[in-house]
């Protein structure tokens, strides 16, 4: 079968949502308008989340799974998806179901002519303080990048493969797609989904977190912005 779309799922100790996202991501398989293989990245769970994993790559040939030696981070988690994958489109979303597989029928309409859509959440199911905690964070981020994203750390993306991989690897690289798409010269665009509370696990995000860790992060993005190099190949002898 030959797959044109990977949707990468990182996860660290999720080993209670996994039943019901190995059931949503199925059902959402069994319909998709492009042929899509499951990516799970195991950030060095210490619950039974790589057994479970494991055993649903198992049993369905369109899941797979790589898995780290410890925990490294939501960054290095993606990163390594978008370097394993194979597909000309690669996808992004949380185990946690915040978020519905198949929202991504949402976007895809709008990637041939982007080369990065994301998801923007509209009535947030979180707490108070996590939804005050993301709105400043975005904000920052916004003045930092110039971006012109409204949620860019929805967990739901898909982006052109091409453009993915030419992402560096650095801390904080969840928190800055788009910004790193728009440097290569690039288009993004955001489309509303919907957003559901969590009801099995718990968030990996704390308030500091949140907002000092994004803060720190946009001064790495402002190096690398002044830094980055946008080459283009004008010709080959292969």
């Amino acid at each position: 079968m030959e797959f044109e779309f990977t949707i990468i799922v990182p996860l660290f100790n999720e080993e209670e949502n996994l039943s019901r996202l190995e059931a949503e991501l199925t059902s959402y398989l069994q319909k998709a308008s492009i042929k899509t293989f499951v990516l799970f990245v195991n950030d060095g769970s210490t619950d039974d989340s790589f057994s479970i994993i494991r055993q649903i790559s198992q049993r369905n040939s369109n899941f797979g799974f790589i898995s780290f030696d410890k925990n490294y981070g939501l960054s290095a988690a993606i990163k390594a998806g978008i370097n394993h994958a194979s597909t000309p489109l690669i996808g992004y979303m949380d185990a946690d179901l915040q978020t519905d597989p198949k929202d991504f029928e949402l976007l895809l309409p709008f990637i041939k002519a982007n080369d990065l859509v994301t998801g923007m959440r509209v009535h947030r199911q979180d707490s108070l303080t996590k939804k005050m905690s993301s709105l400043v964070a975005n904000h920052t981020r916004r003045f930092f990048t110039n971006d012109g994203m409204e949620d860019t750390c929805c967990p739901l993306k898909i982006i052109k493969a091409d453009y993915a991989k030419r992402i560096p690897m650095f801390r904080g690289l969840h928190r800055f797609l788009p910004a790193m798409i728009l440097l290569q010269g690039g288009s993004v665009k955001q489309v509303p989904i919907t957003h559901y509370p969590r009801i099995a696990g718990e968030a990996k995000f704390n308030f500091f977190n949140r907002l000092v860790d994004p803060f720190l992060d946009c001064f790495a993005y402002l190096w690398m912005k002044r830094n980055y190099i946008n080459y283009k190949i004008s010709q080959t002898n292969e």
